[in-house]
């Protein structure tokens, strides 16, 4: 059994659960129009471009996280993948996935996006675990922090060790697909790095270290 794990946004779905959750808010009138959707999209704008501060971004956009109920919130959640979520799932990656699972490989999602809103897709997808940034939780409620180290960029590599730690597993004979030039930390602690629909900067590193190249789309 090996570990098959796989990027979410722009990997295994169309687009990015963050920036859709922050335009479904903006939609169901839950935050300030003008300012969140802007703000949304100059984050966006900085993650594919490979300087995005990481601990700006959380600080934005995991208040509203704090300023609603946690039942509203996943009120808000259920509508949020439904609407936004599974109509972008990548069709060809149900099929890599099924590929892995049927060769008896454990499946884990490893995401920057925060636990609660990818928390679906763990079901959605059929996958064993998740690693996602973690929203801190006071109470029973958000507080707007973030708990531990975000998993995004070196952050993917310090959650996944952690992770290992509490495990049975290891990165022997390990798979990660992802698209992102932020993922190359984790990329190159794998046994079999694999590059799915990559940013520019990713496929150039992947062909010059002979990484396999692949499309979902």
């Amino acid at each position: 059994m090996a570990l098959a794990l796989f990027d979410l946004d722009e990997t295994l779905i169309s687009g990015d659960s963050d920036y859709e959750w922050g335009t479904h808010l903006v939609e169901i009138g839950k935050v300030d129009a003008e300012y969140y959707a802007s703000e949304n999209e100059r984050f966006y704008k900085e993650y594919l471009a490979g300087t995005l501060n990481v601990y700006e971004f959380l600080d934005f956009s995991l208040q509203p996280l704090a300023d609603h109920p946690f039942n509203e919130l996943c009120q808000w959640r259920e509508e949020y993948i439904a609407q936004r979520i599974k109509p972008i799932i990548k069709p060809k990656a149900l099929d890599l996935i099924a590929k892995h699972r049927d060769a008896g490989d454990h499946l884990v999602i490893v995401t920057a996006t925060n636990s609660f809103i990818t928390a679906p897709t763990k079901e959605i997808f059929g996958m064993h675990d998740l690693i996602a940034t973690e929203p801190e939780m006071a109470e029973g409620e958000f507080t707007g922090k973030v708990h531990g180290t975000p998993s995004f960029g070196p952050g993917k590599v310090t959650r996944l060790q952690e992770w290992l730690k509490d495990s049975s597993h290891s990165l022997e004979g390990s798979y990660f697909y992802s698209d992102s030039r932020n993922d190359i930390p984790l990329l190159e602690l794998v046994s079999h790095p694999i590059t799915v629909d990559a940013d520019n900067i990713l496929s150039e590193h992947a062909t010059l270290n002979n990484w396999q190249q692949i499309s979902l789309k």
